[in-house]
C-alpha cells in the first residue's frame, strides 16, 4: 500500500512540474514577444551628466481658481502657506531636492548635481514632483482653508530643465526672484487702485501702462500711504527651502570622534526662509577631500527675516 502511495505522490509532482514548466516557458516567451518592438518608440529623456536639474511647476488656469475660492488680493498668506506646505512634503519624500525656490503659484526644485535618481530620466522627475505637488496640496487644503471647501482639484503643469554651471543656476534662480519682485509690486500697486481708489480693473491698467519701479513706488506712497519695502518679505521675497544643517557625532579611523556639520532629508530638518538667496561657489570652504568639490548656497537674510524660531542658518551645501 505505501508503495502504491508513492507511485501516485511521485507522478503527481511530476505532472506539477511539468506544467510549472509550461507556465515558466510560456512568461518567458510573452516578456519576450513579438509585441515588444513598441519599446523603441520611447523617446530617450536622460539628463545630462553633472548638471544641476531643476523642476519647475506652475499652478494651470490659477487665476480662475483663486476667483473660485475667494483668494485675498493681492496676497492670500493661506494660499502661499499652502504651498509651502506642499513644497515641503515634496522635499521630504524626494531627499536628492537640496533647495526649492517659490512664488505665487509655482514652485522650482533643484535637485543635486550628480543625481542617479530614476537615472536621471527627466520625465520621471517632473512627473514624481507633479504628482506628490498636486495631491499634497488637495490633502493639506483643509488645514489652510478651513472655511473654504474646495470646488475642484487643482493642477499643475512642469517642465526640466538641466543648468550645466553653478552660474546659470544662479542666474535661474536670481530670474525667477526678479519675476516675484516685478509681479508683486505691479499686482500691490494695481488691487490698491482697485480696492481703495474704486477704479476698474481696466483703468487700473491704464494708469499702470507705460510706468516703471519707481513710479509704482511713488503712487503706493503718495496715495495710499504704503512703503513697499515694509510690506511682508514673504510677498517680496519669495520662499526659499533648504535643509538645515546639524552637528552629528562622527568616528574616526583612530576610535575618536569629531563634530561634522551635515545638511541631508534623513538627518535635518527643513528650514524656511524669506531672503534673498545668492548661490556661490567658494573653493577654499567647501572643497572636501571625500567627495570633491561642492556647491555651497548663501543666504543673504534680510532685515526683519522670519525664520520660524530656527537657529541663524547662512550656508548650506550639497551632500
Amino acid at each position: 500500500m505505501w508503495a502504491a502511495c508513492k507511485v501516485k505522490v511521485h507522478d503527481y509532482l511530476a505532472t506539477t512540474s511539468i506544467t510549472l514548466r509550461r507556465c515558466l516557458r510560456l512568461g518567458a516567451t510573452m516578456a519576450k514577444s513579438k509585441f515588444e518592438y513598441v519599446r523603441d518608440f520611447e523617446a530617450d529623456d536622460t539628463c545630462l551628466a553633472h548638471c544641476w536639474v531643476v523642476v519647475r511647476l506652475d499652478g494651470r488656469n490659477f487665476h480662475r481658481f483663486a476667483e473660485k475660492h475667494n483668494f485675498a488680493k493681492p496676497n492670500d498668506r493661506r494660499a502661499l502657506h499652502l504651498m509651502t506646505k506642499c513644497a515641503q512634503t515634496v522635499m521630504e519624500e524626494l531627499e536628492d531636492i537640496v533647495i526649492a525656490y517659490g512664488q505665487s503659484d509655482e514652485y522650482s526644485f533643484v535637485f543635486k548635481r550628480k543625481t542617479n535618481w530614476f537615472k536621471r530620466r527627466a520625465s520621471k522627475f517632473m512627473t514624481h514632483v507633479a504628482s506628490q505637488f498636486a495631491s499634497s496640496y488637495v490633502f493639506y487644503w483643509r488645514d489652510y482653508f478651513e472655511d473654504q471647501p474646495l470646488l475642484y482639484p487643482p493642477g499643475f503643469d512642469g517642465r526640466v530643465v538641466v543648468y550645466p554651471s553653478n552660474q546659470t543656476l544662479k542666474d535661474y534662480l536670481s530670474w525667477r526672484q526678479a519675476d516675484c519682485h516685478i509681479n508683486n509690486l505691479y499686482n500691490t500697486v494695481f488691487w490698491a487702485l482697485i480696492q481703495q481708489s474704486g477704479l476698474t480693473p481696466v483703468q487700473a491698467q491704464g494708469r499702470l501702462q507705460g510706468t516703471l519701479a519707481a513710479d509704482k513706488n511713488e503712487i503706493l506712497f503718495s496715495e495710499f500711504n504704503i512703503n513697499y519695502n515694509n510690506e511682508p518679505l514673504m510677498y517680496r521675497k519669495g520662499t526659499v527651502l533648504i535643509w538645515q544643517k546639524v552637528m552629528l557625532l562622527c568616528s574616526k579611523k583612530n576610535g575618536s570622534q569629531e563634530k561634522r556639520a551635515c545638511a541631508h532629508s534623513k538627518l535635518s530638518p527643513l528650514c524656511c526662509l524669506y531672503a534673498d538667496v545668492t548661490p556661490v561657489a567658494n573653493a577654499n570652504q567647501i572643497l572636501s577631500k571625500r567627495r570633491g568639490h561642492r556647491f555651497l548656497f548663501l543666504i543673504t537674510f534680510c532685515q526683519s527675516v522670519v525664520v520660524q524660531n530656527l537657529p541663524y542658518i547662512s550656508r548650506i551645501t550639497e551632500l
